[in-house]
């Protein structure tokens, strides 16, 4: 039997399996910022599922990580409640029902500089593709959530009002993203110093945003309608028609969550779920673990040549095949399954020894609880476009100037129609029964990440510290990225096996933020925030 191989049915995979644990924990929660994380404890402790925890720390992350996640934004819940198969919630933007003439249309690029590399963003509110995460929230919520909605919301709004305290991570990321911050008077007053006018803030100083704790309360007390079809429907609609966005009242209107079943695989006798198509994070996930799987990992300790060089040679997989099914036209699950047929593999395997090579803000939550259900959602804001809709403290998406999602340009987009995603919410199961949940922030770098800490868990039996604290390796066209620590023999061949390379002077967000967490028989909880994007882990007791 080959190591990744494609399940035809999902509840095959995962279905009842146990009773609660017998643990005196409630769960465990682990994402890219403190707040985040405690919200899901407290929500778990108060006697919330989960689902609960996972959505109310979405909530708080809108707060908490404003640049990174927004009410404005999209994202994927991947969900297994317990006795039940996974499902994933798809709450990712969409494209507007119509084109408009580009002359009129408010978008222009920045430069957000990360100190060692700097990249081109497009913004303005003609990038906004229609949000989702509103009508994600209460659609998972309504199936699957315990608590109510206001309580759900109540710490997010807390916080947005009380205000939060600006860590280094965060502090940071305003400074790559200061163009957009800057872009109009309401987003600069969103960062602006509090002891500093004019400057945005410093890490240590604290921040609110009292109109969006109006928002939580607000959606809490009438639903999501508020945003999709009434009085912020309309406020929308108003501004994007004066001044240069596409989204209009029959956009917001007809907006849909929709489920889907993950694609499951078998990769070294575990179970593994991860976002199916039309978005091809996932599916690049399990090609390049299946073009890996023909190496002995018994045989091979980490941070060995041959780790390492299997490694980029899943990488190399992933990318070509990547160009070679073009996001722009689609990946269905007819390409899904021969992408992932056991012949297709083995041809790619046999090539790759030779083959050359020529040719953003995310974050991610994940949480499991004593009974059993896990959760791994990953949301993104794009980078944001610098407009704020009035009066709730929202910043809208930039997801049409997302250069990774638009391979054929900008403005060509098909109207009407989910946008595709690298954002691999994921879970697996060892044959053991340990169970996982882990994603990753970071655009076209989320596959490589959650590849590699897959890796990490199932094939050298890591803790979820330990993998996600590995150094890391991206392939980008010609050019191999490589963290330090990675051991000289297999430096020198990577740097010998690719057109050019960087090796970065630190850890860094550039590699992706996995945040994980596992459970297992006994209620054994562990979990680990990636220390690149500020990730915390906390446990809830009963």
């Amino acid at each position: 039997m080959p190591a990744v191989q494609l399940a035809c049915d999902n509840v095959c995979l995962f279905s009842s399996r146990r009773q609660s644990l017998l643990t005196s924990y409630a769960g465990v929660a682990a994402s890219g910022s403190a707040e985040v994380t405690q919200t899901a404890v407290d929500i778990l402790e108060a006697g919330g599922n989960a689902f609960d925890a996972v959505l109310g720390a979405l909530c708080t992350a809108s707060v908490a990580e404003p640049l990174l996640a927004s009410l404005g934004g999209g994202g994927f819940l991947m969900a297994l409640p317990e006795g039940a198969k996974p499902c994933v919630y798809d709450f990712f933007c969409h494209t507007p029902k119509r084109h408009r003439d580009p002359q009129n249309i408010d978008f222009y690029p920045i430069i957000a500089n990360f100190g060692t590399a700097a990249q081109e963003f497009h913004i303005g509110l003609g990038s906004s593709a229609v949000p989702g995460v509103i009508a994600g929230i209460f659609e998972a919520h309504r199936e699957l959530g315990r608590m109510p909605i206001a309580e759900i919301m109540a710490p997010a709004a807390c916080l947005a009002r009380e205000g939060i305290e600006a860590d280094y991570f965060h502090a940071y990321v305003v400074r790559i993203l200061e163009p957009i911050m800057r872009a109009t008077p309401r987003s600069f007053a969103l960062f602006e110093s509090p002891t500093r006018p004019g400057e945005l803030i410093h890490e240590g100083e604290r921040f609110s945003n009292a109109d969006i704790a109006g928002a939580f309360e607000a959606l809490a007390a009438e639903g999501p309608d508020l945003f999709y079809r009434g009085e912020w429907a309309a406020r929308l609609a108003s501004e994007c028609e004066e001044h240069g966005g596409f989204l209009t009242r029959d956009d917001l209107a007809g907006y849909r969550v929709e489920r889907r079943d993950p694609v499951v695989f078998r990769y070294r006798g575990a179970r593994v779920a991860i976002n199916p198509p039309p978005s091809p994070g996932g599916c690049l996930v399990a090609f390049a673990l299946g073009v890996m799987s023909d190496w002995d990992s018994e045989d091979t300790e980490w941070g060995s040549e041959a780790h390492f060089m299997n490694l980029l040679r899943g990488m190399r997989a992933a990318s070509v095949a990547r160009h070679e099914y073009s996001m722009e036209g689609g990946l269905d699950r007819e390409v899904m399954g021969r992408l992932l047929d056991e012949e297709t593999i083995r041809e790619w395997q046999a090539s790759l020894d030779t083959h050359s090579l020529f040719s953003r803000g995310t974050t991610h939550i994940s949480v499991a609880d004593a009974e059993g259900s896990i959760a791994s959602l990953t949301a993104s804001n794009g980078e944001g476009c610098g407009f704020v809709l009035p009066g709730t403290g929202i910043m809208l998406n930039n997801m049409l100037g997302e250069e990774d999602l638009h391979p054929a340009g900008f403005n060509r987009w098909k109207a009407d129609t989910r946008l595709a995603s690298m954002m691999s919410p994921t879970i697996a199961e060892t044959p053991q029964g340990k169970r996982f949940a882990l994603g990753s922030g970071g655009a076209n770098r989320i596959r490589s990440a959650v590849t590699q800490t897959l890796v990490n868990l199932l094939d050298f039996g890591m803790a979820p510290r330990e993998a996600v604290e590995a150094p890391r390796i991206h392939l980008e066209g010609r050019l191999l990225s490589i963290e330090p620590g990675i051991p000289s023999k297999a430096l020198t061949a990577l740097d010998a096996s690719v057109p050019s390379s960087h090796l970065w002077p630190d850890k860094n967000l550039f590699f992706g933020g996995v945040h994980t967490v596992s459970v297992e028989e006994g209620g054994v909880f562990d979990g680990a925030g990636d220390p690149r994007r500020g990730g915390v882990v906390g446990f809830a007791r009963r």
